[in-house]
């Protein structure tokens, strides 16, 4: 694991990095891109679509240092079994944000990817785990091989960007929703079904895209007052401050 800056979070834990979604603000693909690379391929590019690595790759920098490859093959998604051990390692806070720089469910992960990470997971007690995917239907669909594990630990998050995007909810599973990039207005919802979320995240686009996406308060306001209404909380991250003004609300839906 490591120190995380997300605001909801204590810190990340990514055994799978990369991702086929190429999303155009996508803040993980600039990182997996500038840090990409190791000596076997410098440039950070391969043939292969998806990698699994048993070790650790290294790179070397053209002053002759030598260190650990952090996205050896760039933004290709990758499984570092490696990494399955660190959930393990104590002093790291107790929120987890599992794959920040992937998504592990997206079409091209395999199952074993996705069984190995949570095995990971459950095997190191102490924390809550939040996942999030862009992909929801993949939550369904392991549901139904009864591969996604019913634990009070782990959160299971769908992004939802824009208005019509696909949310997983359940019954059975503690779930999630992250506005995040808010790309169009969030009107108030007019489905019951939107009761059975748990939290909502927002956030704003960062970063200095051409075609940046910045959102005004009236956009999320009646869907914010529609949460107060069904006591269903609110976290929003620093980027809102611009669109709600200093008195941004950073409610979880845990106890202390």
């Amino acid at each position: 694991m490591i120190k995380s800056k997300i605001e909801w979070c204590d810190s990340t834990f990514n055994p799978v990095t990369g991702c086929l979604h190429d999303c155009p603000y996508c803040y993980a693909r600039g990182i997996a891109t500038r840090f990409g690379g190791c000596d076997l391929a410098p440039d950070g590019k391969t043939e292969k679509q998806i990698i699994t690595l048993t070790e650790r790759l290294k790179v070397t920098t053209k002053a002759g240092a030598v260190h650990n490859a952090a996205y050896p093959y760039g933004f290709t998604p990758t499984m570092h079994e490696y990494r399955l051990k660190d959930p393990s390692t104590r002093g790291f806070g107790e929120i987890v944000f599992v794959c920040s720089t992937a998504d592990l469910f997206g079409w091209w992960v395999p199952d074993e990817w996705i069984t190995k990470v949570f095995d990971a997971c459950k095997a190191a007690e102490g924390h809550r785990y939040l996942f999030l995917t862009k992909n929801p239907q993949r939550y369904v669909q392991l549901e139904s091989k009864g591969l996604l594990p019913e634990l009070d630990t782990f959160w299971y998050g769908s992004t939802m960007d824009r208005l019509m995007a696909d949310v997983f909810k359940s019954n059975r599973h503690n779930t999630f929703v992250s506005m995040e990039p808010i790309l169009e207005p969030f009107p108030y919802p007019s489905s019951p079904e939107a009761l059975r979320d748990n939290w909502i995240i927002m956030g704003a686009e960062t970063g200095n895209r051409a075609n940046k996406v910045v959102p005004e308060r009236g956009w999320v306001e009646p869907y914010v007052n529609f949460c107060k209404e069904n006591n269903i909380p609110v976290f929003m991250k620093d980027s809102m401050r611009a669109v709600w003004g200093e008195d941004i609300i950073t409610e979880f839906p845990w106890g202390d």
